[in-house]
């Protein structure tokens, strides 16, 4: 079963932040690591995930997508700070 991701990237811990979805999170967030990511991600170093969820169907990915975008800063911050207190870097998390 192939699963979709929604993901949040930050430039620090309260820094700039990035919401993005892709099937393949390991590869999406070295993308961004190695500033193949996107423009957005590259101009203001954003590239450290915080966050992360995993659906099933890429249409429910998308919509989740949309509505954490659509969201304040501050629920960004609270969903952020639920799952990773510290605004650790996940993604060595990823490859272990």
């Amino acid at each position: 079963m192939r699963l979709y991701y929604v993901y949040v990237l930050a430039s620090r811990p309260g820094g700039a932040l990035y919401v993005g979805v892709t099937n393949a999170l390991a590869r999406r967030i070295w993308e961004h690591k190695t500033g193949r990511g996107s423009d957005h991600t590259r101009r203001y170093k954003i590239d450290r995930l915080v966050y992360s969820e995993s659906y099933p169907s890429i249409a429910d990915a998308i919509q989740r997508e949309t509505s954490i975008k659509r969201w304040p800063r501050a629920w960004k911050t609270k969903l952020i700070l639920e799952m990773n207190p510290t605004w650790r870097d996940l993604y060595e998390e990823l490859n272990a």
